[in-house]
């Protein structure tokens, strides 16, 4: 079988994409089929043993679009199915003009997230769902749900994600939940953090991950460390807001780093943190765990499929620093739980082995092409 992979981001960058896109790609590459990658980047992706195309993300946006739509078409002509990880709207407009088979990994409500970027709605993507917000909320509501529609099948990494595209109209018998797998132990580098406590971002910088929450609950958290990884639009604003609020001495920000280094810091850490105003099925908690390090998060999307709060971390409210520095506080200050949710980490997460993941995913992909 012949696979495009389409990704809106690659490594060296940052999130569960970017992590899944080359991983399934080498997975399907040892079980003997042949893999091709398209993708958006700000630089030439590194080697690779299988073609990566790539197109400028400097591009102006719609001339961006159009040449992932154009180079798609060129290349699905030759696959037996494309597999699209984002971008999906543009993968759903190549694959209809080459009649190839689509399957589409749906992470978020791509209206929403428009929509919020444009500041047509407020809220939470649930609250979205049942929000009239007039012509151009409606327009994006049927580009997605036309998008949707168009795959042989979609996967999503969470229960809540599945139940969200049904509810777009997609039949549930084309709809499965299968999250990106857990990484091994030993795929992190060795990491020191010396100042402790340490707590670990990862992930993009952007408003959806609610990173000004987490700095205004740093500052409340005395002693504490927090190093962020990754890249985004926000970047530079929570630099600045790190500034104001005083934490510039604990607050490292390392811009993207090596997946195998990213893994290696949460494994360093005492506590890897999240504080996203609305999310999906985050792969990086799945990967903390793996590391054998607790999590604290914000009760959102399908995080609590994830984390169970007080047996492998801890979870607040989003959009509340307090309650997440309260959070926070009591896991630094309470050695038997730390201990409790340290040693549950780990086995939370055994259930995403990569093969029976993948292995599903490759069943879905090879029926998509039949």
């Amino acid at each position: 079988m012949k696979v495009e992979i389409v990704s809106g981001i690659w490594p060296p960058d940052v999130g569960g994409p970017a992590t899944h896109a080359p991983e399934l790609a080498a997975w399907l590459r040892k079980h003997g089929h042949v893999v091709e990658a398209l993708v958006t980047a700000d630089h030439a992706p590194g080697p690779q043993p299988y073609p990566v195309r790539w197109v400028s993300r400097r591009l102006p946006v719609g001339v961006r679009h159009a040449e992932v739509v154009r180079r798609l078409a060129a290349r699905g002509r030759r696959a037996d199915v494309v597999y699209a990880t984002s971008m999906l709207g543009r993968s759903a407009a190549a694959t209809a003009l080459t009649h190839t088979p689509l399957v589409l990994k749906v992470t978020s409500d791509p209206a929403f997230e428009r929509a919020h970027r444009r500041g047509a709605v407020d809220g939470a993507v649930a609250d979205f769902q049942d929000t009239d917000g007039g012509a151009f909320v409606g327009a994006l509501r049927l580009a997605r749900d036309a998008t949707v529609r168009r795959a042989a099948h979609l996967v999503c990494p969470s229960s809540f994600m599945a139940g969200l595209a049904v509810s777009w109209g997609v039949p549930a018998e084309r709809v499965t939940v299968l999250p990106n797998p857990a990484p091994r132990r030993d795929e992190a580098a060795t990491v020191e953090l010396d100042a402790r406590p340490a707590l670990v971002f990862a992930g993009r910088m952007t408003a959806a991950k609610g990173l000004r929450v987490l700095l205004h609950a740093l500052a409340d958290v005395p002693e504490a460390t927090l190093t962020l990884v990754g890249d985004g639009e926000e970047r530079g604003s929570l630099e600045a807001l790190a500034s104001q609020l005083g934490l510039e001495r604990r607050t490292r920000f390392v811009g993207a780093r090596p997946r195998a280094e990213v893994l290696g810091l949460m494994a360093a850490a005492d506590a890897v943190v999240l504080t996203s105003a609305w999310e999906n099925f985050p792969h990086g908690l799945v990967e903390a765990l793996a590391m054998g390090t607790p999590v604290i998060a914000t009760r959102v999307g399908g995080v609590p499929e994830i984390v169970t709060d007080g047996e492998n971390g801890l979870l607040a409210a989003p959009g509340d620093s307090e309650a997440f520095a309260a959070a926070v506080n009591r896991f630094l200050g309470d050695e038997e739980l730390g201990s409790r949710l340290r040693t549950a980490a780990a086995a939370s997460v055994a259930r995403f082995d990569q093969d029976a993941v993948y292995g599903r995913l490759e069943q879905i992909l090879v029926e998509a092409a039949g």
